[in-house]
């Protein structure tokens, strides 16, 4: 049983930045100190770390630029005064803002690869990334989609990692954001892939011509309720791309609606609507969503076929 006599642990942010960093000499006192300062401060994780600790050792690997499979004597080496003190700084600045640390760092990690992100685009942390990572081989098990479409593409990470996984795929990112397009841009050339990968500014499929063999879509889907008591964290992430309506299903509507006019025959549509999905069956009680399960975690990702799409457009109308 706890000593219910001992002193609670109290933050030690009130000392100076400068006074944190001297005392705060190796990687591992870094650590250690900033794993404490965040479970003190009742972080919301959920943006690429799920504890205090992993966040802790996100932050220090990546204010160091250090892999995550650095050798763990670096722990005890001396950091430089700089070294410290940009640590010290960023974990300040979790904890008094509430800035996810993707955006701090400029950097997430999508279907194993790094991705420039802040707060013009989404965090990227879509169980999509596991069909990626398969290369959709459920709907493509002999050859690859030729054409993909990442629809509300935000910073482009899935369009780009699919990309990254099928050599032999065309993909176009779209978003109706030029703030989150530029981002977008960033990301295909820091991936080299633009010969194959391009960004289009369009309001769902307004500015997209032909058809795709694959459409995926992780869309604007938090419902009015969710959205109105989101954790602070989320409220650094553009509201264009987080909320949707009174039940969180307006744009995919309109994707349902929509969709198969950009498919091909043999064609697959695959949208995210996370914990939306609830309201999704109960507005279209009919259509057999085939929801997907994940080995990483992760809940509301449906796909349809085009062939599906045709037999209920009556209920999509």
């Amino acid at each position: 049983m706890a000593d219910q006599h001992a002193p609670r642990a109290t933050s030690t942010l009130t000392l100076t930045d400068d006074r944190l960093a001297a005392e705060l000499l190796t990687l591992r006192d870094c650590l250690r100190w900033a794993a404490s300062e965040f479970h003190l401060a009742g972080l919301f994780h959920g943006h690429g770390s799920d504890s205090p600790w992993d966040e802790a050792v996100a932050l220090t690997l990546g204010a160091l630029h250090l892999p995550w499979n650095v050798d763990p004597a670096v722990l005890d080496a001396r950091l430089l005064p700089m070294e410290r003190s940009r640590i010290v700084a960023l974990v300040r600045s979790r904890i008094v803002h509430r800035r996810p640390l993707p955006y701090l760092l400029g950097e997430a990690w999508f279907a194993g690869l790094p991705f420039d992100v802040d707060e013009r685009v989404l965090i990227p942390r879509s169980p999509i990334a596991e069909l990626v990572e398969s290369g959709f081989d459920a709907w493509f098990p002999e050859e690859p989609p030729h054409r993909v479409l990442d629809l509300c593409a935000g910073s482009g990470c899935i369009g780009i990692a699919t990309a990254l996984h099928l050599p032999t795929s065309e993909v176009d990112l779209a978003d109706i954001s030029q703030e989150a397009l530029a981002v977008a841009r960033q990301n295909i050339s820091r991936h080299d892939v633009g010969d194959r990968v391009r960004a289009v500014a369009s309001d769902l499929f307004d500015a997209l011509p032909g058809r795709y063999d694959l459409i995926v879509s992780n869309p604007p889907y938090v419902d009015a309720r969710d959205l109105a008591i989101m954790p602070a964290e989320f409220r650094h992430e553009p509201a264009l791309a987080l909320g949707s309506g009174a039940d969180g299903l307006d744009i995919t509507r309109r994707i349902l609606r929509e969709a198969r006019e950009h498919l091909t025959e043999r064609g697959v549509l695959i949208v995210e609507v996370g914990n939306s999905d609830h309201h999704l069956e109960a507005a279209f009680p009919e259509v057999p969503f085939l929801w997907l399960d994940f080995e990483r975690g992760g809940q509301g990702v449906f796909a349809l076929t085009a062939d599906e799409l045709d037999a209920h457009a009556a209920s999509f109308a």
